[in-house]
């Protein structure tokens, strides 16, 4: 009996399987791998005995020019992209539903058509006259942007390659379906195959190229993960629905630096840019109170002061509660057991509540100082100084470790107004001249010098 060669590949995260199972054990999700045709049935037995041509090498050493930018106008923008759009390149944006990646990117390409760039907006979610409604209400229905809808991946490339655009934008790349892959428009096989099409296609004739990607319910772009690898950058458009803040994150960028973020705003009129974030995460906190702690952190090359909040009470449940939001819960997890194993501060028998103020995300282990300092205020009832921020990473032992950029953090707290800083006494601070220095060596010896716990 002939042999099958049909795939099963699971759709969460793009592994594939000889057989079908029901659980993928490379992402552990349950009922997601499904059968699929490959795409072509390639020679049985290798290349064969035919040889193909040598490919030309050359040196390390080159005289090239850095590739040329074009600039949006809208700073936020620019400074994720890594100073400009660059000629050729493929941007993967992902978010949640809702979120505003389609707005973002309609304000981009009137943004890039203003300023001289013929640019193309192909829609495959939403009619023309949905996009044109939105246009009007942005207030860009005179911008140079033409625009189309279709989802057909054969007439959307002849599309672009008749009209010749230096941007053309996807929304979305889920949606597109090509008549060469047997499967649903969505499946995994036919986002692999519109993605490749479309990045074959912009580094052959130069086009800029926007592909909206939706997301899972993990926050991870839905698809194999293989298209992350074809793009050149790689954007997360973040932010709660709760909070007019949107961050779009650099999460990958082959042309500037990874972990860079702009901050924008979601108003009546589309999204406007925040030029100060750190001002704004921080403009509603008041009088001191106990729970909070402002962090002095980075993002990408840019220092952001955010605040820290938490709350401690008593737990009339077996196992107490601990609520997260914008943290690594994984993280607060282990400082929690450093207070108790290192410091004899027991948190048993007490919810924690832990959240960034603004909807922003810390992610980077210098936050580990803010979230203790936060916790203790919480338990202790008792506030931090008002002109203190706070930053340093927590090791196991309970040593306070030092970071990275300490002198930008510094600078950014003394613009906003902060006199005193607390952070690892092995910290190498240089140019701090007008900041109160306030060295701690462990954890007990903070909670002891701060809080007068331990």
């Amino acid at each position: 009996m002939a042999k099958s060669t049909n795939a099963f590949t699971c759709t969460a995260c793009g592994a594939s399987h000889k057989k079908w199972a029901g659980r993928c054990d490379a992402c552990g999700a349950w009922n997601t791998i499904v059968e699929e045709a490959p795409l072509s049935q390639g020679p049985g037995r290798g290349l064969g005995a035919a040889k193909g041509r040598a490919v030309p090498l050359s040196s390390l050493a080159t005289t090239e020019a850095p590739p040329p930018r074009h600039l949006a106008g809208m700073d936020e923008l620019d400074r994720v992209l890594g100073g400009g759009l660059v000629p050729g390149s493929a941007v993967l944006v992902g978010g949640d539903p809702g979120i505003g990646k389609s707005t973002l990117l309609l304000q981009g390409a009137a943004a890039f058509a203003r300023r001289g760039l013929n640019a193309v907006y192909i829609s495959g979610e939403e009619a023309s006259a949905q996009v044109r409604m939105r246009a009007q209400r942005l207030g860009l229905a005179d911008a140079p942007v033409r625009l189309g809808a279709e989802t057909n991946l054969r007439d959307i490339l002849t599309t672009l390659d008749t009209e010749r655009p230096d941007l053309a934008i996807i929304d979305s790349i889920q949606t597109l379906w090509s008549d060469q892959v047997e499967a649903a428009p969505g499946s995994v096989a036919q986002v692999r195959a519109a993605a490749h099409e479309l990045v074959t296609f912009a580094k052959r004739k130069g086009v800029a190229i926007f592909l909206v990607g939706h997301v899972t319910k993990d926050g991870q772009i839905a698809g194999p993960r293989v298209v992350e690898h074809m793009v050149d950058t790689v954007l997360y458009f973040e932010g709660e629905r709760g909070h007019q803040f949107r961050i779009l994150r650099s999460v990958k960028n082959r042309f500037g630096p990874a972990d860079e973020i702009g901050v924008f705003e979601m108003t009546g009129v589309g999204l406007a840019e925040v030029a100060n974030p750190s001002a704004l995460f921080l403009s509603e906190r008041g009088q001191p109170v106990p729970g909070s702690a402002v962090f002095a952190g980075i993002e990408g090359t840019r220092p952001v002061l955010t605040e820290v909040q938490a709350l401690v009470a008593p737990s009339t449940l077996a196992s107490p509660r601990r609520t997260v939001v914008g943290l690594d819960s994984g993280r607060v997890s282990t400082i929690l057991a450093v207070l108790e194993a290192r410091c004899g501060i027991p948190f048993a028998g007490l919810d924690v509540f832990l959240n960034v103020a603004g909807g922003m995300r810390v992610s980077e282990p210098a936050a580990d100082l803010a979230i203790a300092g936060a916790l203790l205020s919480a338990r202790e009832d008792s506030a931090l100084p008002p002109e203190a921020v706070l930053f340093g990473e927590i090791s196991l032992s309970g040593a306070l470790r030092p970071v990275a950029q300490a002198e930008n953090r510094l600078k950014e707290a003394q613009k906003l107004g902060f006199s005193q800083a607390i952070l690892p006494d092995s910290q190498k601070v240089e140019g701090a001249a007008g900041m109160g220095v306030r060295r701690i060596s462990d954890l007990t010896g903070f909670a002891g010098e701060v809080f007068g716990a331990g």
